[in-house]
């Protein structure tokens, strides 16, 4: 894994992000760019591994954050599946999502942020810190920043140490990576309504760059009920399909998946979180990646302007260009409850649930799929992050 050439006598940096995530990577490099010495701290042992990710992008996201095609994979559609079998397919002219070498693309990010000019420190676990009064010392590695920068994921302990909001409602989801499968349609995304068996969610089938992606992801119920994914009927369910009895698995992976919204505060003096860490998650849709994309860029670039020009304290920066996810908090809260199979196969492909879907899906711009009208408004897509 290249490194910085900055010399290990130098401990001290302007910077340093906690998590080699998407958002921590994107943010290293755009920090590095703008000439701040930058580390980024991560306790796995190299970029890439420990994988916890559909690793899905929607078009927008490659508009952040240009991404080799030779890691990709382009799908153009999304077939959806009610719980009866029945199925349809949304496409938009000019769109498209990205299936991707999920840990290709981690390391491929480290390498670019390396290159900018940010060290990178795997295997270095984040435990606690202290603010100074002009800097952030991190126990434990001995080192110290002007600013700190947390992109550690769901529960991040950089949120944990300094007394900042944390994400409280997940998915919990899980899912399985097999051989490339031939019976799967590599032209859509496949997704699956079904609230017995993913109540608040949906299940997945991804044909992805290499690989085949099966998941299953469920909400909280109400109130907070606890539900678990029940993986095993859900592969019986849609095995007829596929034969993914006849695959072999490549890994497995499971975990939860934040959907509660912006957590709340921040940041404190010298200390910002972004990405997972910050709930950028969409609540409906849980796509993160185009946001970590965005908001890591943008967060640098606020902290860099804090550092060498005297700009405006970037957790009040951010915490006015952070998304609220009004709307999608009260829609996931709808979804939630989980409606019973029977409504879902009668009322999913009507007219107006089609027009609902497709504005999930793809973007507002003169798409049209399935021979449904398109609803006016932003869009977040479904599996962009999935991000376990």
């Amino acid at each position: 894994m290249p490194q910085s050439s900055r010399q290990s006598s130098q401990p001290d940096f302007d910077l340093v992000i906690v998590g080699a995530s998407f958002a921590g990577l994107v943010a290293a490099r755009t920090a590095a760019h703008r000439g701040l010495s930058v580390a980024v701290i991560d306790a796995k042992p190299e970029p890439g591994a420990r994988v916890r990710s559909t690793g899905i992008l929607v078009k927008e996201a490659i508009d952040e954050c240009d991404v080799p095609a030779t890691l990709t994979r382009k799908i153009p559609g999304v077939r959806m599946y009610a719980p009866n079998g029945a199925h349809v397919d949304l496409t938009a002219p000019g769109y498209f999502f990205l299936a991707t070498d999920t840990a290709g693309l981690m390391r491929w990010l480290a390498r670019e942020a390396a290159r900018a000019g940010a060290t990178l420190m795997f295997g270095a676990r984040f435990t606690d810190a202290t603010i100074l009064t002009e800097r952030v010392h991190l126990h434990g590695l001995d080192i110290s920043a002007r600013y700190l920068l947390g992109s550690d994921g769901a529960r991040s302990r950089v949120a944990e140490t300094f007394g900042l909001g944390r994400n409280r409602e997940f998915l919990i989801g899980m899912e399985t990576e097999y051989e490339e499968t031939p019976s799967v349609d590599p032209d859509f995304l496949h997704c699956f309504i079904d609230s017995t068996l993913a109540p608040g969610y949906l299940g997945w089938v991804v044909p992805g760059a290499g690989m085949t992606q099966v998941g299953l992801a469920v909400s909280e119920g109400p109130f907070g009920a606890a539900r678990k994914p029940n993986y095993e009927a859900f592969i019986k369910n849609i095995d007829h399909r596929f034969a993914f009895w006849n695959c072999e698995v490549l890994r497995k992976r499971s975990g939860p998946i934040p959907c509660g919204g912006l957590v709340s505060p921040l940041s404190t003096h010298r200390v910002l979180l972004t990405g997972d860490a910050a709930g950028l998650v969409s609540p409906l849709t849980a796509g993160g990646i185009r946001l970590a994309f965005q908001y890591g860029r943008r967060a640098a670039s606020a902290i860099a302007d804090y550092l060498l020009d005297g700009g405006a304290d970037p957790g009040a920066i951010m915490a006015r260009d952070y998304p609220r996810f009004a709307l999608k908090t009260w829609m996931r809260r709808l979804w939630s409850v989980a409606p019973p199979n029977f409504l879902l196969n009668t009322m999913l492909f009507t007219p107006p649930m089609r027009a609902l879907a497709q504005r999930i899906y793809f973007e507002r711009k003169g798409a049209k799929g399935a021979n449904s009208p398109l609803l006016s408004g932003s869009r977040d897509g479904v599996l962009q992050s999935a991000g376990f």
